[in-house]
């Protein structure tokens, strides 16, 4: 559904009956409707520029559509709103990575590991993480693939 129908038939709203343009937002982030999920997006942030789950989601459609440079502002912002916000240390570290910015991509995924998220998709994200981190330090490596020799 999309922000223009949610206006015309009333679509996603909270209690109050105004629009719930975050929950819609989120929803056509889910359906790949990324331009979409940006327009909610802004309209949930106009209601409070300072949200930063509004921001961490709106970084999260900038970096599926291949904006990184905004991605990486709103990465930025969510962090200086919420300094241990899991999610954006996660995703500011894989576009720094892409960058070549292993120094400060390992910071962020320490940053991420020291309070990883709880949730459904968390393990994932905290498995990957520690992978990553592993390859990038050398620090608390992976299981060999094959057992040592004990001659």
């Amino acid at each position: 559904m999309s922000w223009w129908k949610n206006l015309v038939s009333g679509g996603f709203s909270d209690s109050s009956g105004s629009p719930d343009y975050y929950t819609e937002g989120t929803q056509l982030l889910r359906e790949e409707k990324f331009h979409e999920a940006l327009t909610s997006f802004r309209l949930a942030l106009r209601e409070n520029p300072s949200d930063t789950d509004v921001l961490l989601q709106m970084a999260v459609v900038y970096t599926r559509i291949g904006t990184t440079d905004e991605a990486l502002r709103l990465y930025r912002r969510v962090l200086e709103l919420k300094p241990h916000a899991s999610g954006a240390h996660y995703g500011l570290a894989f576009l720094l990575l892409q960058r070549g910015s292993h120094d400060d991509a390992i910071m962020h995924l320490r940053a991420f590991l020291a309070r990883p998220p709880r949730g459904v998709d968390a393990d994932r994200h905290i498995t990957y993480a520690r992978q990553t981190l592993a390859e990038l330090t050398g620090e608390g490596e992976t299981l060999l693939d094959f057992p040592p020799d004990h001659g």
